[in-house]
C-alpha cells in the first residue's frame, strides 16, 4: 500500500469505477516526465483516497508504436462500454500530438485506437480531453502549443460517434493572453495553455479548467461558456483558482457524490504530488 505522498506522478486523473466501489488514478510518470526513454503509463488503485495500491502497467508501447518520447497527461473516459484514453505524445520527426488508446477495462492493456493521433499532424499539440456534449456529440478539446504559436491556445474539434476520426475541423475557443491571471514568459512573447478540462457546474453552466503561468508559477483558471455550448465564446475569470505552483486540473465525483479538484502540486521536478482539494456545492 502507498499513501499519495508515495506516489510520483504529473496530471493525475480520477477515474470513479463505481461498478467496483474504487478509483483508478493515472498520470505522468515522474521519473520520465521530462528526460529519459518513457516506459508507458501506470495506474494507482484506491478504495478510499488514502491507501493506494500500483502501480498497475496499463499501456506499454509496442515496437512499432509511433512515438518514443514525453508521453504525457493520460486520461480515460468510460464511452459506450469501452474505456479510451487519451494521452499526448511526441517524436523526433512527428508533431506532439494526442492519440487516443482503448481497452475493454480500466486497467487495460490499452492499444492504440483509430488510424493515428486525434489532433492535426502538422500542429504541436497537447493535453487532449473528451467531451460529450448535451447533444451525444463526442468532442476532443487540446492545447496548440506555445512553443509553436507562442500565444498558447485552446481548440476543440467534433469527433466521429466510434471517436476514430475527427467530424470536423477544430474551432479556435481562445488564446492564453485572454485570462487576466495569465502570465508571459520569455520577455513577454510566450504564453502557456495547459490541461483542459470541461465540466458541468452547480447551475448547469459549462466550465473549462485549464492551466498557465501566473504570478507565482504555474497555477489553475477557470473559463465559462457563455453559450453553454463548447463552441463558446469563453469568459475567463479574473483570478485563478490555484495560484500557488500547481495545476493540470480535473474534477472528478466521489463514491459519496462529494466534488473533488485533482491537480499536481508543486509544479518543480521532482517534487510534484497529487492534490485533491473539496470543489465548493455551487462552484
Amino acid at each position: 500500500m502507498k499513501l499519495l505522498q508515495d506516489i510520483h506522478i504529473r496530471d493525475p486523473f480520477i477515474l470513479t469505477d463505481s461498478p467496483n466501489r474504487r478509483y483508478v488514478m493515472y498520470g505522468t510518470i515522474g521519473e520520465t516526465a521530462w528526460t529519459g526513454q518513457p516506459v508507458g503509463f501506470d495506474a494507482y488503485i484506491t478504495e478510499d483516497l488514502i491507501h493506494w495500491e500500483g502501480p498497475v502497467a496499463v499501456f506499454r508501447p509496442n515496437v512499432d508504436f509511433w512515438s518514443d518520447q514525453h508521453y504525457w497527461a493520460p486520461e480515460v473516459h468510460e464511452y459506450k462500454g469501452a474505456y479510451y484514453m487519451l494521452a499526448s505524445f511526441k517524436a523526433e520527426h512527428a508533431c506532439r500530438a494526442t492519440q487516443i488508446l482503448r481497452s475493454d477495462s480500466p486497467l487495460g492493456p490499452f492499444l492504440p485506437y483509430g488510424p493515428g493521433p486525434i489532433t492535426p499532424a502538422d500542429w504541436e499539440c497537447l493535453d487532449g480531453t473528451l467531451h460529450i456534449d448535451g447533444q451525444g456529440q463526442p468532442w476532443v478539446i487540446f492545447c496548440r502549443e506555445w512553443l509553436e504559436v507562442g500565444d498558447g491556445q485552446v481548440w476543440a474539434a467534433p469527433l466521429l460517434p466510434d471517436l476514430t476520426a475527427r467530424a470536423d475541423e477544430p474551432v479556435l475557443l481562445f488564446r492564453a493572453s485572454e485570462a487576466a491571471w495569465s502570465r508571459a514568459m520569455h520577455d513577454g512573447k510566450d504564453y502557456v495553455t495547459d490541461g483542459p478540462f470541461l465540466y458541468s457546474g452547480a447551475q448547469g453552466e459549462l466550465n473549462m479548467l485549464w492551466s498557465s503561468q501566473g504570478e507565482k508559477g504555474y497555477a489553475m483558471g477557470k473559463a465559462i461558456s457563455a453559450s453553454g455550448e463548447i463552441i463558446g465564446p469563453w469568459r475567463q475569470q479574473e483570478r485563478p483558482l490555484f495560484a500557488e505552483n500547481g495545476g493540470h486540473g480535473m474534477i472528478f465525483t466521489a463514491l459519496d457524490g462529494q466534488r473533488y479538484i485533482s491537480l499536481h502540486t508543486p509544479n518543480d521536478h521532482p517534487f510534484e504530488r497529487q492534490v485533491f482539494i473539496p470543489l465548493p456545492k455551487d462552484a
